[in-house]
């Protein structure tokens, strides 16, 4: 059981990040509208398209992880917006929102000692809960970097 915990606990900070890497709330925090849809020739995406990606893909994971009816969109036309640009502030604040919350319901699942991380779901490939809370990690750490450089590229980042 005391292993069970901590594998848990350590699972939670890998999803939220900050041991590694700098937390997710300092990398996407005081990004502009007007920054978020700025092009670079050094990268196909924009910061709008990136935190995009993270919100819908984590929503899939997150869905998956919890509903055997979820249906994921479609790889990859779904889950990339094809906008360069949020339409204005209350899109990207609603997309970096679901995002924690999304974050936040993932690690709820992962804490609840009801939930065995290594049984696999019902649905799916054999894919388990832990197999999902280190997709999150490992997707997000990503992508994450990514944001990071593009900020640099941009001049955006301290």
């Amino acid at each position: 059981m005391k292993q069970d915990l901590q594998l848990r606990e350590q699972l939670v900070k890998l999803m939220r990040g900050g041991q590694a890497f700098s937390p997710m709330e300092h990398i996407l925090k005081g990004i502009t509208v007007e920054n978020a849809g700025k092009q670079t020739n050094q990268l196909p995406y924009t910061l709008w398209q990136l935190i995009e990606h993270l919100r819908i893909a984590q929503w899939d994971i997150l869905e998956f992880s919890r509903n055997p009816e979820h249906k994921s969109p479609k790889w990859p036309d779904e889950y990339w917006p094809k906008e360069t640009a949020p339409a204005d502030k209350n899109a990207l604040d609603k997309s970096i929102k679901a995002i924690y919350a999304d974050l936040d319901a993932i690690v709820k699942l992962v804490e609840n000692p009801a939930n065995d991380l290594f049984e696999p779901f019902t649905h799916g490939d054999g894919q388990n809960l832990l197999r999902e809370a280190m997709l999150v990690a490992e997707h997000t750490a990503y992508h994450l970097g990514q944001i990071v450089i593009l900020r640099r590229l941009i001049g955006d980042w301290e």
